[in-house]
């Protein structure tokens, strides 16, 4: 069973790739994009959205950001880019780039949220 996991995790994350991929390419609209950049800083940044040791919600976040965000990403991406997009990332591993950018997004929403708070 863990080795089921562990392999579907590893699907999501080449997904995620290729939906990162997809999102580069002019021909998509440019609300996919949007909630793309959101997804993937998400799946690969280091930093969670909610820290893991929050009960339940730590785990949650991770179980419903990353596969709904993408099952609606697939969704607003046209057919051949995305086919295009999956054929590049089956043959390119993950930039690393792309998780430090999400740490950048995780770090940036903390900070806003804070701020936000702070001024209440």
């Amino acid at each position: 069973m863990l080795h089921q996991l562990k392999a579907r995790a590893q699907a999501l994350k080449k997904e995620a790739y290729a939906v990162y991929m997809a999102a580069r390419d002019p021909r998509t609209p440019w609300y996919a994009k949007a909630l793309i950049f959101f997804v993937v800083a998400h799946t690969f940044s280091p930093i969670d959205l909610i820290p893991d040791f929050i009960p339940v919600l730590g785990y949650l976040d991770d179980l419903i950001v990353t596969p709904g965000g993408l099952w609606l990403a697939v969704r607003l991406i046209p057919p051949e880019v995305l086919e295009e997009a999956r054929a590049t990332a089956a043959t390119h591993s993950v930039d690393r780039r792309v998780g430090m950018i999400g740490a950048a997004v995780i770090l940036l929403i903390w900070i806003l949220a804070l701020i936000t708070l702070q001024n209440e």
